[in-house]
């Protein structure tokens, strides 16, 4: 498959149409979700009826990009030739800010790495998106008991590393603006280091997708927050692998020292 973004950087172009440049409906939440939730139900209808296959899920998540730039988005990635680099399969371990980075992660990685999530069982039972995430195929975990969902990632997740699949974790159990190293486990490290396989360190920024307070999907917008992500290069894990999940921590917290002294 085609990478849909073949250099290491993705800026976007200053010069892009804006559908919507009027500063109300820019920001505004229903108007984003009236354009979004069509793109969301198209994809549905693919995983329903079995043919969302990696090609298709990749340019939905491209569509998702490309609505969120019509409503003023500014994207800022770099780092993407990490990502063609890595020696095969991969654990990608990023902070979790937004339902933004869960959309937009695919039409990135997937065009260049068989790739798959860790998620938990609420978003695969979801009414609309459970059949979109089901179709994937990821890791599914409870986050009520740790000690069965860390049994059930190492098992699960060496075995798809191996088959050629990737994945993503979130090592955080929540979604959250501020990053807090105390609460990212080393989930990502300890399986990588099972599998033998690389991890690569994403770090983001997406607060421009709110968290909303009834459906967490569906937060506010604020078109005045550009939106940043970092693909670290690829580290080899050695023994335990504490001293690279350190490294993961700091580069993640590096990276939102940086952006938040833009102010943005």
């Amino acid at each position: 498959m085609k990478s849909l973004f073949p250099s290491d950087t993705y800026f976007t172009p200053s010069d892009i149409k804006r559908r919507f440049s009027n500063r109300l409906i820019k920001n505004s939440r229903i108007f984003f979700i009236i354009r979004f939730l069509p793109i969301v139900f198209k994809t549905r209808r693919l995983a329903v009826k079995g043919k969302l296959d990696r090609h298709a899920w990749a340019i939905s998540s491209h569509s998702v990009l490309k609505l969120i730039e019509s409503f003023s988005g500014r994207f800022h990635i770099e780092g993407l030739d990490n990502i063609r680099k890595a020696e095969g399969s991969v654990v990608f371990v990023s902070n979790h800010m937004s339902t933004l980075e869960t959309m937009v992660f695919p039409c990135i990685i997937a065009p260049d790495k068989k790739v798959t999530f860790v998620v938990k069982d609420s978003l695969v039972s979801h009414r609309v998106f459970g059949p979109i995430m089901r179709s994937r195929k990821p890791i599914v975990v409870s986050r009520t008991n740790s000690r069965e969902d860390l049994a059930l990632v190492m098992n699960q997740g060496e075995k798809l590393l191996k088959e050629g699949t990737s994945i993503i974790i979130f090592p955080q159990k929540t979604r959250k603006v501020d990053f807090v190293p105390e609460e990212f486990n080393s989930l990502g490290t300890k399986l990588a280091g099972r599998a033998g396989v690389q991890v690569i360190p994403i770090a983001i920024k997406t607060d421009f997708w709110g968290n909303g307070k009834l459906i967490k999907e569906l937060g506010p917008i604020n078109a005045d927050k550009t939106i940043y992500m970092t693909f670290e290069k690829p580290i080899h894990i050695q023994g335990t692998g504490k001293e690279e999940h350190q490294k993961i921590i700091e580069f993640i917290s590096g990276k939102m020292e940086e952006w938040r002294d833009t102010g943005e």
